[in-house]
C-alpha cells in the first residue's frame, strides 16, 4: 500500500514563484516511487490528526504559519514516530515558535544574491545525497544560518557550500547546506536548496528531495520500509 505525505505551503512571507513547480514534483515523485502527496495551504489541515502521513513536507513555507493547535500536531507527530521535510525556505518559517527552530536545527538569517555555486557532499551514506556528485554544481540562493547546525543536537551533515565558489557567503569553511536530526521517535530531514522552479526539473535535485522524503518517512520507493539510516 502506499504511503502519504502532507505537502504544507503555505507563506506569511517571501512566497517563491517555484513552489507550484515544487508541488508538482513532488507528487511526480510519489507516483513514480510508491507514494502519494496531499498538497495545502490551510492550516486547519495541520490541526487535525496527522497518523495518515508517514512525513510532513515544509515546502519553501515562510513567516508563522501555524496555529498553536498546529503547532502541538506537528510536534506530537515527530516525537511519535512521524517524519518533517523542510525545504528551502521553510527555515524561514515559525520564528516565534522556540521548538521549530530546535526541531530543523537551525534558522536562516540571509542569502547573496542568486548565483551558481558548488556543493561539497560530506555524507554518501544517506539516500538524499547517495546518488550526487562528491562536488555538485549548481544555482541558488545559498542560505546562512543563525547558528551552525553542526552544532545542534543529533544532526548529521549530509552537504555543506563551498564559499569559495560563490560570492557573499556568510558562514565561513564550515557552512552546512543539507542535514537530518532524529526528534524523539521521528526523523527531521532538511534542505536549503530548492530555491528556483528549474531544480525541480534536475533530475539530481529531484532525487536529492525523494532520499529525504524517503528517508523521512522511513520508507524505501514501491513502499518497503526503510530500516537503515
Amino acid at each position: 500500500m502506499a504511503f502519504r505525505v502532507l505537502v504544507y505551503t503555505r507563506t506569511t512571507g517571501y512566497r517563491h514563484d517555484s513552489i507550484p513547480a515544487a508541488v508538482e514534483a513532488v507528487r511526480a515523485l510519489g507516483r513514480d516511487h510508491g507514494f502519494e502527496a496531499d498538497a495545502t495551504e490551510d492550516p486547519a489541515v495541520l490541526e487535525a490528526p496527522l497518523d495518515r502521513y508517514a512525513a510532513v513536507v515544509f515546502l519553501s513555507t515562510s513567516g508563522e504559519v501555524l496555529t498553536p493547535p498546529g503547532r502541538d500536531r506537528l510536534a506530537a507527530h515527530v516525537e511519535d514516530g512521524g517524519g518533517f521535510v523542510g525545504v528551502h525556505a521553510a527555515a524561514c518559517t515559525e520564528y516565534d515558535w522556540p521548538h521549530y527552530g530546535e526541531l530543523l536545527g537551525a534558522r536562516f538569517a540571509r542569502h547573496p544574491d542568486l548565483q551558481p555555486g558548488r556543493v561539497l557532499v560530506e555524507d554518501h551514506g544517506h539516500p538524499a545525497t547517495r546518488h550526487l556528485p562528491p562536488v555538485w554544481e549548481l544555482t541558488d540562493e545559498w542560505y546562512d544560518f543563525r547558528s551552525n547546525p553542526r552544532e545542534a543536537d543529533h544532526v548529521r551533515v549530509l552537504a555543506s557550500a563551498d564559499e569559495t565558489s560563490y560570492e557573499g557567503g556568510g558562514m565561513g569553511a564550515d557552512h552546512p547546506l543539507v542535514w537530518c536530526r532524529e526528534q524523539g521517535a521521528g526523523r527531521v530531514f532538511y534542505t536549503a536548496l530548492g530555491h528556483t522552479a528549474q531544480a525541480y526539473e534536475d533530475p539530481d535535485f529531484r532525487g536529492h528531495l525523494l532520499g529525504g522524503i524517503l528517508w523521512a518517512a522511513r520508507e524505501s520507493p514501491a513502499g518497503a520500509p526503510d530500516r537503515g539510516h
